[in-house]
């Protein structure tokens, strides 16, 4: 095993930690725990909703995520980061920011005035995100995330179909939709990982998940 990048004689681990509605972002969660063990890192994921205190000095850096809902991130991750500001903020961070502007701000195909809007949706949020937490992560990276339309009630379909027809995203209420960039993804946690251990650049090759 490497050393740590502190010097402190921690081991080389990496924090995933999630919030999830309806597990979008939990495979989200997976798929970076995947990336990170590929380069050689020991990774420990978990939903937020199952920690109460985060012991900054059981890791090397941490990476968060969590999901979007109606211009708000998860209530869970919220929390967490309040509770735990001061650990976070010991250790490089990532923070993943799940929500489905973020997926008109990828598409081609729209308008720029659609995708201008889509991208300033996402700034707001990231923005109203740190304003509640008062946490500032190392690097942040906005995720396309997914309608599940088959797993909401007829309010929530109702409402996200209506943030579908905004992003021009897929309105079939019959089916899910999944807008991750997953490559995308991988480039960042890779960036991440080379980051906070460039050691393991030359341990292995990065394995998609």
């Amino acid at each position: 095993m490497h050393p740590n990048l502190s010097g402190t004689g921690a081991p080389d681990k990496v924090a995933v930690l999630y919030a999830t509605f309806h597990h979008h972002t939990r495979m989200i969660a997976e798929r970076i725990a995947s990336d990170l063990e590929a380069r050689g890192f020991e990774v420990e994921i978990r939903d937020v909703r199952s920690e109460t205190a985060f012991h900054p000095d059981s890791y090397t850096a941490a990476i968060l995520a969590a999901p979007v809902h109606l211009g708000r991130h998860h209530t869970d991750m919220i929390a967490f980061v309040k509770a735990n500001r001061s650990a976070l903020e010991q250790l490089p961070t990532a923070f993943i920011s799940v929500t489905l502007s973020e997926a008109g701000a990828e598409r081609r195909f729209v308008s720029p005035e659609q995708h201008r809007q889509s991208v300033a949706d996402v700034q707001m949020m990231l923005d109203r995100f740190v304003a509640e937490t008062g946490w500032h992560p190392t690097r942040i990276k906005p995720v396309a995330g997914a309608i599940a339309y088959t797993h909401y009630n007829f309010l929530l379909r109702f409402g996200l179909k209506h943030i579908a027809k905004k992003v021009k995203a897929g309105l079939n209420t019959s089916r899910d939709y999944d807008y991750t960039d997953y490559d995308a993804l991988d480039a960042f946690v890779n960036e991440f990982a080379a980051e906070i251990h460039p050691a393991h650049d030359h341990d292995s090759d990065p394995v998609a998940a």
